[in-house]
C-alpha cells in the first residue's frame, strides 16, 4: 500500500473523463507507480474503480496499490506498466507484427478475463487502450471504471447501465438487453481485430455514430476479419463474434482453443472478410457520456480523418 505522504507526482502521462493520470515516485524506495487523480466533482468513477480493484489479485490484472481521498479529490495508486497502452503500440506499428505476438497478448487478456468472470465481474470496456504492456512483454487488464459486478444467480443483468466504447460493444448491450459476461468476449474479438490491423473494428464499414450503433446493434453483419489471418485465428474470432451471446465461447473454452494453444498448423484463410455495406469509414473509438444516447449521436459527426482519441467513453449510472 502506498502511503500518500511518501510520494511525489511527476509528469502527466494521460487523461480521461475522470481526471489526470501521472507518473509518481515513492520517496522512500524510488519505485515508480501511476496515480490517477480526480477532483471532488468527478471522483465517483475513480472510487468505483478503486472498489473493484481492491478485491482483485491476479497477475493478469493491473495491481492497485491503494488510494487517498481528501476534500480536494481522490487519488488511485496503480502499478506502473513500462510499455504503456497496447493501443499506442498497435497504432504506431499499424498492427502487431506477427500472429504469434497477437496470440501471446490475447492469451494474457483471456487469463485476466477468465479470472474476472470467475468472480462474476464484467470488465465492460475491453479494447487495446485498456490493456497495458509490461517490460517483459506481458499484458494486463486496466481501467475498471466501467466494470460491473453481476448477480451470481443470473449471467445477464438487465438493470445495468450501458458502459463501454460503442465500436467494441456487443450488439445486445447496444440494444440495452442487459449486460452479461459474454459481452466481454465480443469485445475481446474486436480487440484481436484491432491488434491485427492497427485500427478499430468496423473502421471500414461505418460513416457516423448513428450508422455504427444501428449496424452493430441491429444488422446481421460482423466486423471485418483481418486479411491474411490464419485459419485458426479466423475460427477463434468466429467463436468470440457470435451475434447471439448464448453461442459465444466462454473465456475458459477460448483458452483451450487451438489459436491460443498454438498447436495447429498455420493455414491462411483466403477470404476472411465478412459482408460489408455501402457505408464508409468515418470515425473511430467513440462513445458517449451519461447523457442520453440519441442526443449525443447527433453531436458526434466527424470528418473522415477523425482520430480514435476524439471519441468519448460511455460511463452511465
Amino acid at each position: 500500500m502506498v502511503r500518500p505522504k511518501e510520494w511525489v507526482r511527476g509528469n502527466a502521462i494521460g487523461s480521461g473523463s475522470f481526471g489526470v493520470v501521472s507518473l509518481a515516485m515513492d520517496k522512500s524506495t524510488g519505485h515508480l507507480f501511476v496515480v490517477k487523480s480526480a477532483p471532488t466533482g468527478t471522483r465517483s468513477t475513480l472510487k468505483h474503480e478503486a472498489d473493484i480493484l481492491a478485491t482483485l489479485d491476479s497477475p493478469h490484472v493491473v495491481r492497485c496499490l491503494g488510494h487517498h481521498e481528501s476534500r480536494c479529490g481522490f487519488d488511485l495508486f496503480m502499478e506502473h506498466m513500462a510499455g504503456g497502452s497496447l493501443s499506442d503500440i498497435v497504432r504506431r506499428f499499424g498492427g502487431l507484427p506477427t500472429e504469434a505476438v497477437i496470440r501471446s497478448y490475447t492469451r494474457d487478456i483471456l487469463r485476466g478475463l477468465e479470472y474476472l468472470h470467475r468472480n462474476r465481474i464484467a470488465h465492460c470496456d475491453i479494447k487495446c487502450k485498456n490493456v497495458l504492456l509490461g517490460s517483459a512483454g506481458n499484458v494486463k487488464l486496466a481501467d475498471f471504471g466501467c466494470a460491473r459486478r453481476l448477480d451470481c444467480s443470473n449471467s445477464k443483468n438487465p438493470n445495468q447501465p450501458i458502459s463501454g466504447t460503442p465500436l467494441w460493444m456487443a450488439p445486445e448491450v447496444l440494444r440495452n438487453e442487459g449486460l452479461g459476461l459474454p459481452a466481454d468476449v465480443w469485445s475481446l474479438g474486436c480487440t484481436v481485430i484491432e491488434m491485427a490491423t492497427g485500427r478499430p473494428p468496423w473502421a471500414d464499414d461505418v460513416s457516423d455514430p448513428m450508422a455504427a450503433v444501428l449496424k452493430i446493434a441491429c444488422g446481421g453483419e460482423l466486423p471485418r476479419f483481418p486479411v491474411g489471418f490464419s485459419a485458426e485465428g479466423i475460427d477463434f474470432l468466429s467463436k468470440c463474434l457470435q451475434r447471439d451471446p448464448r453461442l459465444r465461447w466462454t473465456c475458459e473454452e477460448l483458452l483451450e482453443h487451438r489459436f491460443i494453444r498454438g498447436t495447429a498448423p498455420k493455414g491462411v484463410a483466403t477470404d476472411s472478410r465478412t459482408p460489408t455495406g455501402i457505408l464508409e469509414y468515418g470515425f473511430d473509438e467513440a462513445g458517449w457520456d451519461s447523457e442520453e444516447i440519441p442526443t449525443q449521436i447527433g453531436c458526434l459527426t466527424v470528418d473522415r480523418k477523425a482520430e480514435a482519441e476524439a471519441w468519448i467513453l460511455i460511463r452511465s449510472g
